[in-house]
């Protein structure tokens, strides 16, 4: 199909924000013997990005301007935080409170960006835009996250993933309750067409060979 048709690419441009975010709160300059929560997230915002870079080669002009301006505000946005956290505060308490802060306030946008999902789906009944795979993961990416954050005892990551493993959870229930009323693609449909086609040729074949027979 090669096209984005109505995809938005708010919830990954939010995500890469928030793996950026969750990358300087895991240094050891501002949050201690975090080396999971840097690994991890360098890993996210690596996924996001090519998957950022596939939306955008294929996206319209327009969509490519604003995926574009986003993502150099959200990199200017990093750096203003970097540069205030190393100048304002001295100890690793201090540091890690305040990008803790920042970083619950923007994984909850994280998680808040796929409402705009969610309330399309709810509008036309159809989960052609929320794809299955990402709700799961979404959810899943929440719940270990949280069992992760009681164990090391880290409110931030606690309160942030636990919004998350909420609005996965409300994804998945939308999934199941508008799965069957999505309404087949024209692709799809002329797929099927064709196979329910070749099935019938294929009878009236076998029962032209059984009379002659």
């Amino acid at each position: 199909m090669k096209k984005v048709e109505e995809y938005k690419a708010d919830p990954y441009l939010a995500t890469v924000l928030n793996c950026a975010l969750w990358v300087f709160y895991g240094l050891p300059i501002v949050h201690p013997d975090s080396l999971l929560v840097i690994t991890i997230n360098v890993t996210g915002l690596a996924i996001e990005l090519f998957y950022l870079s596939v939306f955008f080669y294929f996206a319209p002009t327009p969509r490519k301007v604003k995926v574009g301006i986003w993502l150099i505000g959200e990199m200017v946005f990093v750096g203003i935080v970097a540069t205030l956290t190393l100048l304002l505060f001295h100890t690793h308490n201090q540091r890690s409170t305040f990008v803790g802060i920042i970083c619950v306030i923007f994984i909850s946008i994280m998680y808040i960006a796929p409402l705009t999902i969610m309330s399309k789906v709810i509008k036309t009944k159809s989960v052609k835009y929320m794809p299955f795979s990402l709700s799961l993961a979404n959810f899943l990416n929440g719940v270990i996250w949280v069992i992760y954050a009681l164990i090391k005892f880290d409110l931030f990551i606690l309160i942030g993933n636990g919004l998350g493993t909420i609005s996965g959870a409300v994804q998945l229930i939308l999934y199941a309750c508008y799965y069957k009323t999505t309404p087949i693609d024209d692709e799809e449909e002329e797929n099927l067409s064709k196979a329910n086609s070749q099935l019938q040729l294929s009878g009236n074949e076998e029962q032209a060979k059984r009379v002659s027979a």
